[in-house]
């Protein structure tokens, strides 16, 4: 075995980690790292190392996760979660308090978001408690800290900032209000013992994080998330991972961009929510590398510019700024924008990889698996190692059973030397 790639099989074994899913460059970067801070001469004695030191094992793994999370992420989830708490609750009739899982839940954005969400839904601090868990001790220790920069708050609408934060010398504190629901602690999914002892959870947000796992490792982790989670409760999951689950046995709920499921032979708790009554949900602003929306979720592609209600912006004819720009529309979530400023570059500049991938990544989200298919294709053919387009052109090919060009992908984008780091959570 390589150097590299007993470091591969050991981030494996120990999280969970495929290497395929964010690329081997990454991983040896974070082992070249380690190696130096611990004072090693070469990657053999800092092996040796790794083998006997609790405290550098956790360095490392400290060293190949990279927390990328902010508040209300897919907003779409924590107004359909209100909504379904509020229907949970009626049913309970007072019997015990809701119970909430976040797991990974990085630096607290994202359980500190389900507390805040509900406590802004008129329910009661007494009707819920949420538990959060993380295999970083050091984001965990962040999250109790519960002080946020400016990079933990994005979108149009932080309102939220102003009735749930204080601004202090170096950022926003939490108000212990929020901060009283959620009890924090560190532990590995892949640990039998994680949770022992406690019951299910009416609600379960597992976001991103099965897509960073191979086969085998996802339905074990699958099989955990679904002994954390009632029968008839619902677990939030990543915009890539849906396919995933739809193959698992699992349901989605039925509400736009909500990414929540339930077991399939359980008869979906979301009647009332879908009623008129639900508000029209904004368009969830997509991550900085945004993953596909679950393909069995079929709507029209985006909208094109002309349907754009707004103004649109001015495009700059520049091509690097164009490409900025294009970038920043997606990720405000202005679909039919970005889908129309790809095509005007594509019009007055050369093909570019990068752009057919955002095509791809748009449909994605659309629900158009076939058309984004091609765009996929497409960037793959100017650029063979483009590791995103790699990585979600294989988790379509999964999704259709082609497990074998799923995998010969992930390979692929395993030996390109141009992956970006993401967030293996």
């Amino acid at each position: 075995m390589s150097d590299e790639s007993r470091f591969f099989a050991y981030l494996r074994d120990r999280i969970g980690l495929d290497v395929a899913s964010v690329g081997a460059p990454m991983i040896e970067r974070a082992v070249q790292q380690r190696c130096k801070a611990a004072g090693q001469a070469d990657l053999h004695g800092y092996w040796l190392l790794l083998q006997n030191t609790p405290a550098e094992q956790q360095a490392l793994i400290e060293a190949v996760i990279v927390p990328e999370t902010w508040f209300l992420r897919y907003p779409e989830s924590f107004a359909a979660l209100a909504r379904l708490a509020q229907q949970r609750l009626a049913g309970l009739k007072g019997l015990r308090p809701l119970r909430l899982l976040s797991l990974p839940c990085s630096t607290g954005e994202e359980p500190y978001s389900i507390a805040m969400s509900l406590l802004d839904s008129g329910i009661a601090p007494a009707q819920f408690k949420v538990d959060a868990v993380d295999i970083s001790p050091l984001s965990v220790a962040k999250a109790q800290r519960g002080v946020y920069g400016r990079n933990s708050f994005r979108g149009q609408d932080l309102s939220f900032r102003e009735r749930h934060f204080q601004a202090v010398d170096d950022g926003y504190q939490l108000h212990q209000r929020v901060a009283a629901q959620v009890r924090l602690q560190s532990g590995n999914i892949l640990d039998p013992a994680l949770l022992a002892g406690e019951p299910p959870y009416d609600f379960v947000f597992c976001r991103n994080l099965l897509i960073y796992f191979d086969v085998p490792t996802q339905q074990r982790v699958f099989e955990v998330l679904k002994g954390f989670t009632q029968g008839d409760g619902a677990l939030f999951i990543g915009p890539a991972e849906g396919s995933l689950l739809a193959r698992m046995g699992m349901r989605p709920i039925g509400i736009p961009q909500s990414f929540a499921f339930v077991r399939h032979e359980e008869p979906a708790p979301v009647a009332t929510v879908l009623s008129s009554a639900l508000p029209v949900p904004r368009a969830a602003p997509l991550p900085p590398r945004p993953e596909p929306q679950p393909a069995a979720r079929r709507r029209p592609p985006p909208a094109p510019l002309a349907s754009v209600k707004a103004a649109p912006t001015a495009l700059p004819a520049d091509a690097a700024q164009l490409l900025a720009h294009i970038a920043n529309l997606a990720n405000e979530g202005r679909s039919g924008e970005a889908q129309a400023a790809c095509e005007t570059y594509l019009r007055q500049h050369p093909p570019q990889a990068q752009v057919y991938y955002w095509l791809g990544l748009l449909s994605d989200v659309a629900g158009n698996a076939l058309q984004a298919q091609g765009y996929y294709r497409k960037a793959l053919y100017l650029q063979p190692q483009h590791a995103e387009a790699l990585a979600h052109l294989a988790m379509l090919l999964a999704a259709q059973g082609d497990n074998a060009g799923a995998r010969r992908l992930q390979e692929r984008a395993a030996r390109s030397g141009h992956s970006a780091d993401k967030e293996p959570r």
